[in-house]
């Protein structure tokens, strides 16, 4: 009788504490945004996104309006090593990076389209936590493969250890993805070659044996005639590989290779290069010669900001290799610790659209100018060759909006200041489920849930004859939801209109003003207390101790080794690239 298999699930300290995210609206900044002068060709794409914010807010920002629509995410989180780069801080307690990752995961994968994959690029540090957390969000049979990318091509010999040379990246899912077939490489084709100038093009000889021995299959030991000598050959020691019927096709069809003079004792069959697949099967193991390694990742950074390049990219090649096996051109490719902005340099050289998220300043130092120089074409570098880039379309650039709930003076809630009415009805939108879609015709059409579904967002104090004049211009075949900031009637007698206050019924839906998700140590919460037994001086009892405060709370605690990080950069920059 087959045992039930059971479901292995990780735990942590604050793995219950689950935040209840606030949909920000994104508002775009022209001055930051950037578009080729003109059309380079009919593929130029435009509608690129470049967001500088909290990848947490950023990610559920973008929730309602791609989920289902990304075919490829490809993320390169804090490798959680303790070490301290130039432009990000890689180093929180193992309890707090599960954290990060978790949330973070479960958006990614409400994006990712029902064909698309997840690449999730870690070295050996948190690489096997997370494979065991993500088959617990995801499904054991979501995962597809473990890649292993060698990103040195050489070691010290002076280090002491064993030295690691490899970063590892999960693949993960949906249950339509397929992936694409590699090009083939010129080694590959160099195999095939056409010594008898036989019409059909280049092939290369395939053994024609068989590895069973004529007693274990039967059914493949028959004559076969050189036709050039004329000599017969028997079945002594090995099986044939094909069938009797095959082989007289094969026969019929020219397609046994007897050697360059046409006597070899046994044949070979001729595979032509125009009836293989057009391109090769992708494996787990990516040598640095075929996706690039760190030294060439960190060469190409010198080319593009010579005065401050970014201290751990990675290698275009490497990106490349994911988006090709897992898109197709018009995809959208999302990167949401976006780092020097590699992904979507190589995004936007292969012709597919993408999103990038980041919250350190490098957005602006490294990731801004990199994509100029893409889209203006000085970009010659990394696989800029190979992909015949020549130039061409755009981005746009946004930033998070504020919260939309703060405190007025006196402690109360109330709509932030900030908002305008149109960034208030974006966000009322995105917290009540419609999309935003302003009729410039019917005010009261501001955003839409279906073709007879509206809402209407209005600070104004809603009177019982502006209610009645609304619900006649909407009449009985649509319905409406309005929020205001009061009404003064009983409207329970609009049956085509559903009336709420603002902020009053938004206030629970969300945490408000929450504008770093970073997982701080400080946010970590401490397990019970664990009083200690009476002491035997003098009666006194030992006092209460805190172990979890005192092992992840502020303070440093003794022979814990280097003060843990602030991760409110590491969170959003934490991307290598």
């Amino acid at each position: 009788m087959a045992q039930k298999q059971t479901k292995l699930e990780l735990t942590w300290i604050g793995k219950e504490n689950r935040p209840k995210l606030e949909p920000r609206i994104l508002l775009e900044e022209p001055e930051k945004s950037y578009h080729a002068a003109h059309r380079v060709s009919e593929n130029d794409l435009f509608d690129n996104r470049l967001i500088f914010g909290d990848n947490l807010l950023a990610l559920k920002a973008l929730e309602q309006e791609f989920t289902g629509r990304i075919k490829c995410i490809y993320i390169d989180p804090p490798y959680n090593t303790g070490s301290a780069f130039t432009h990000y801080d890689d180093g929180v307690e193992h309890s707090l990076w599960l954290s990060l990752m978790r949330d973070r995961l479960e958006v990614l994968w409400r994006l990712l389209a029902e064909d698309g994959a997840l690449w999730v690029n870690l070295d050996d540090n948190e690489g096997h936590y997370a494979k065991v957390l993500m088959d617990e969000l995801f499904g054991r049979e979501k995962f597809r493969a473990g890649i292993t990318w060698q990103r040195k091509y050489s070691v010290s010999n002076n280090f002491k250890g064993i030295a690691s040379i490899c970063d590892y990246i999960l693949v993960y899912a949906k249950p339509r993805f397929a992936n694409n077939l590699l090009p083939r490489s010129q080694e590959s084709i160099d195999r095939y070659s056409n010594p008898d100038d036989d019409p059909r093009g280049p092939w290369k000889a395939v053994d024609y044996l068989n590895q069973a021995t004529p007693k274990q299959r039967r059914n493949l030991c028959y004559d076969i005639v050189n036709p050039n000598t004329g000599e017969v050959i028997k079945n002594t020691r090995k099986a044939w590989k094909y069938e009797p019927d095959a082989h007289r096709v094969h026969v019929a069809e020219n397609r046994l290779w007897w050697g360059r003079d046409g006597r070899n004792s046994v044949p070979a069959l001729k595979l032509f290069l125009s009836e293989v697949r057009a391109g090769m099967t992708p494996h787990n193991w990516w040598p640095h010669d075929e996706v690039g390694h760190t030294d060439e990742a960190k060469k190409e950074q010198m080319v593009l900001i010579p005065d401050d390049p970014f201290g751990t990219p990675k290698p275009e090649r490497l990106l490349k290799r994911i988006i090709e096996i897992t898109t197709d051109p018009g995809d959208i490719v999302l990167d949401s610790f976006a780092g020097s902005g590699t992904t979507g340099a190589v995004a936007h050289k292969m012709s597919r659209r993408w999103i990038m998220v980041e919250l350190g300043e490098h957005c602006h130092t490294h990731i801004i100018p990199r994509m100029w120089k893409v889209i203006d074409s000085e970009d010659r570098g990394g696989i800029s060759d190979a992909a015949g880039w020549k130039g061409g379309g755009g981005f746009r650039y946004y930033r998070l909006g504020p919260s939309l709930i703060v405190e007025d003076e006196w402690g109360n809630p109330v709509i932030n200041p900030e908002f305008n009415a149109l960034m208030l009805a974006e966000a009322m939108c995105k917290l009540e489920g419609f999309v935003f879609d302003p009729n410039s015709e019917v005010y009261w059409q501001q955003g839409r849930s279906s073709e007879s579904d509206f809402i209407y967002v209005t600070t104004q104090m809603m009177t019982k004859e502006m209610l009645a004049k609304i619900s006649d211009e909407v009449g009985p075949s649509r319905s409406l939801l309005i929020c205001c900031g009061a009404f003064r009637c009983d409207v329970t007698q609009f049956e085509n209109l559903t009336v709420k206050k603002i902020p009053k019924a938004v206030l629970k839906k969300c945490e408000w003003g929450h504008d770093d998700y970073s997982l701080e140590i400080k946010n970590l919460p401490a397990a019970p207390p664990t009083v200690e037994p009476p002491a035997t001086n003098g009666g006194e009892q030992a006092a209460s101790v805190d172990k979890t405060t005192r092992k992840f709370g502020k303070g440093k605690p003794q022979n814990a080794g280097p003060t843990l990080f602030d991760l409110s950069a590491a969170s959003a920059k934490g991307g290598k690239r």
